[in-house]
């Protein structure tokens, strides 16, 4: 098996994303996938994900986050948690955006939850965890499962568009990354949507101002050549392990 074998058997074509996609993806470092999950899907997920959360109560996430957002709801580990969440790494549209930004060899880095409770959320500007570019161009790339809608008072994320080109952290550069940076934008959708993010964009949550939770999924991808930053074979029991096709395996690294 290899990347592109594993990718045409998931169903990946170049006709999965659009030149348009691909344009914003180059110029801006995002892009947005509309109607990626079916209503039932949506539902199912977001059933799922509440039931996750009540179960595991305060250790929630733990498996991945050592060091937790205070007041901030997360979940790890959640290929191993549920059929439903499939759709997360097998998507032929969301597999093709993460082949194009990365030159195709890719791999699964980790799916966690985010619920965002009103009052809190609001991130530093950053990049994911590879930081930089190196030599070889993009090593990781996002995705952004909305489950709730992401709506200007909600909490949704921020992005600096072309921000992945400029080839160093927030950090090095703004005086305040807590602060709203001229040039961000939100990421505003409706429920069901799937948002492709260059992880080297400085991007992050903004405070939700609304009266309700604000649940996404993060999909993280990394170049085929760097360490999942979250080693699947690690974390997933052989049941499901066994479950998946040869193709689905070998985007986990399994």
């Amino acid at each position: 098996m290899d990347t592109n074998t594993a990718l045409a058997q998931l169903g990946v074509t170049d006709e999965s994303l659009s030149e348009d996609e691909k344009k914003e993806l180059d110029e801006r470092g995002y892009t947005y996938l509309e109607k990626v999950l079916s209503p039932s899907q949506l539902e199912a997920i977001r059933a799922r994900f509440d039931e996750i959360e009540a179960a595991e109560g305060e250790l929630a996430g733990d498996e991945y986050y050592e060091g937790k957002e205070a007041n901030i709801g997360r979940l790890a580990n959640l290929v191993d948690k549920g059929d439903c969440f499939r759709p997360c790494y097998t998507h032929p549209r969301v597999l093709a955006a993460m082949a194009y930004i990365m030159k195709d060899e890719i791999h699964f880095d980790s799916l966690n939850g985010r619920n965002c409770p009103p009052g809190h959320g609001l991130q530093a500007l950053h990049c994911d965890a590879m930081g930089t570019p190196d030599d070889k161009g993009y090593r990781v790339c996002q995705s952004l499962w909305i489950l709730d809608d992401f709506t200007p008072q909600n909490g949704a994320t921020r992005i600096v568009p072309g921000s992945h080109k400029i080839g160093k952290l927030p950090k090095d550069v703004v005086d305040d990354p807590l602060a709203p940076h001229p040039a961000e934008e939100l990421v505003l959708a409706p429920a069901g949507t799937v948002v492709i993010f260059n992880g080297h964009c400085w991007h992050g949550g903004t405070q939700n101002r609304s009266n309700e939770q604000r649940r996404v999924l993060h999909g993280c991808y990394v170049r085929r050549d760097a360490r999942q930053q979250q080693v699947q074979a690690d974390w997933l029991s052989p049941g499901t392990i066994e479950s998946l096709s040869p193709a689905a395996r070998y985007i986990l690294h399994v």
